[in-house]
């Protein structure tokens, strides 16, 4: 893995340090990662270089500059051998509650300004999740199917903090891990934060006729590593996995909160600037060397709104089996239609709906803001887009509760060149699949959809079609002529649609049988008539 920063000061700073995190050699039962090479190179030469560790165990590298006069680049290169075993974990003997107050753990149990577990909301809601279970990793298990069932990803949340998340229900990868630690803190269970980086490629996992595909953005990314007795940290992904995180997830730095692990790619600088702070940009690459992968699973809880990955507990026997676990088919449940003339309505009320929250025209380069005077530090935004004219088809469900006439559907692109034309196909379910082509859009030629910087709503005119949808499941496909390079953006997790509501398929194969663990940004815009009908 290879980190490149361009840092360019402003004129009239007097010092500047980049500080970096020294990644270790970490295990667990589940996730291991070995660090067999580590380098920094600087360019100019640094002043000086400060080497310390702090009192959580993690290794601080700090570079000086004493009155730079232009661009600093740094490049941090590592190389990790990564495991994951998903073997059956003994959970089962640990009791809840169990007094963790010994060998350090104090700091992992206490509250702090991210992780509020001292506030009232955040008692409350645990109470209610752990009451009558007296084993941990039950705890543990109740808390993360809330947080992934309840909290729906944004890019940039207003705060990070836990209770932000609690009371509005959403966040990025901070709020996800501080909702976590703040819900297990306060039941006496250890949390720590971990920061790192996760890598753009996807792994699958065969669940009968289907192929559940997951991955992660390139960049930034803030997780959990829960604390149990005999065995040590236990990774976690709040956003998508528990008792373990994939091996595309190198470990950084780790903090009772995010606001503590701060310290990996950290600049400072002070002065009498004349042109404000420094201007930091970050690019992150990645080689993969060697992979052996084999997966299999079973859906345990067909239930669950969103998908959440956990290995087996003890004896290959799932956490919180069910009776009727034979059952693994993920429903898209469609809205019951009453017998009307959809067609004799009046359609006059505007209509907009979708998954549709994403950052507009940003350049994810150059996207960090100063969270203090004279300070910048690392952040989480990170691009999630797929490259959707590639060979690979990919559509998107959408489920509208009352009928709809049609004039647009936006979808959030970027176009990075080529010729040729784009379009939208729209087609009815087909027992939880697209089915046959039923409309399509005006056609968008490459070159009147102009490059821009990050990614922008493209408008795609269904007007001339006159279209009715009546309540119902409906399937987007985005569909393309020539040669054009788009890339459509996507939230982890499933903002508004069911768990297997975003699917693709080969050009050859016609059954759409994988399953993304995304949700691409989409937005429907029409009128609607009065609903429900008496």
């Amino acid at each position: 893995v290879e980190i490149n920063q361009s840092i360019r000061p402003s004129p009239g700073t007097k010092l500047l340090s980049i500080s970096f995190a020294v990644p270790q050699t970490y295990r667990s039962s589940t996730y291991s990662q070995e660090i067999q090479d580590f380098e920094i190179k600087a360019s100019p030469s640094q002043s000086r270089i400060e080497s310390r560790e702090d009192q959580l165990g993690n290794r601080i590298r700090t570079y000086f500059w004493e009155n730079p006069a232009g661009e600093i680049r740094t490049t941090v290169s590592v190389r990790a051998r990564n495991t994951v075993l998903l073997d059956s974990l003994r959970l089962r003997e640990i009791p809840f509650p169990f007094p963790h107050k010994a060998g350090g753990l104090q700091v992992y149990l206490e509250p702090s300004a991210a992780v509020q577990s001292d506030h009232p909301q955040i008692i409350q809601l645990a109470g209610q999740l752990s009451a009558g279970l007296d084993r941990q990793y039950q705890v543990v298990e109740a808390v993360q199917r809330w947080v992934v069932s309840n909290l729906h990803y944004v890019l940039q949340p207003d705060r990070y903090d836990a209770l932000w998340a609690l009371t509005g229900k959403q966040g990025n990868c901070q709020n996800y891990s501080h909702l976590s630690a703040a819900l297990l803190r306060s039941l006496g269970i250890p949390v720590r934060i971990v920061n790192g980086i996760t890598l753009d490629w996807p792994y699958q996992i065969e669940i009968e006729q289907d192929i559940f595909q997951f991955e992660m953005a390139r960049g930034r990314h803030s997780w959990i590593e829960v604390f149990f007795p005999g065995l040590g940290w236990l990774p976690f992904d709040s956003q998508q996995s528990e008792f373990f995180v994939s091996n595309r997830y190198v470990r950084f730095e780790v903090g009772a909160d995010n606001e503590q692990a701060i310290n990996d790619g950290l600049v400072r600088w002070s002065g009498a600037l004349q042109q404000g702070a420094p201007r930091v940009s970050e690019t992150i690459s990645a080689e993969r060397i060697q992979e052996n992968l084999a997966l299999r699973g079973m859906i345990v809880d067909p239930s669950l709104p969103k998908m959440l990955l956990t290995p087996p507990v003890q004896a290959g026997r799932p956490l919180l089996a069910r009776q009727d676990t034979a059952k693994t088919v993920l429903p898209v449940e469609a809205p019951e239609v009453p017998q009307v003339d959809f067609t004799a309505l009046s359609y006059e009320k505007k209509f907009s709906y979708g998954n549709t929250d994403f950052p507009e025209h940003v350049n994810f380069a150059f996207s960090r803001t100063s969270t203090r005077a004279g300070q910048l530090t690392r952040n989480f935004l990170v691009e999630t887009a797929e490259y959707v004219t590639s060979k690979e088809q990919f559509a998107q469900v959408f489920i509208l509760n009352r009928p709809v006439k049609l004039e647009y559907i936006d979808l959030a692109l970027h176009n990075f060149g080529g010729s040729g034309a784009i379009w939208i196909e729209l087609s009815e379910d087909r027992d939880g699949r697209p089915g046959e082509t039923a409309a399509a859009s005006r056609r968008i030629p490459v070159q009147y959809f102009q490059n821009s910087v990050g990614y922008r709503w493209v408008r795609f005119d269904f007007n001339a079609e006159g279209l009715i949808l009546s309540p119902g499941n409906y399937w987007i496909r985005l569909v393309y002529s020539g040669g054009p390079i788009i890339n459509w953006f996507y939230s982890y997790g499933k903002n508004t649609g069911p768990a297997n509501g975003t699917r693709s398929r080969s050009a050859e194969n016609r059954d759409w049988n994988k399953v993304h663990a995304f949700e691409f940004i989409y937005r429907i815009v029409g009128k609607t008539a009065p609903w429900p009908i008496k």
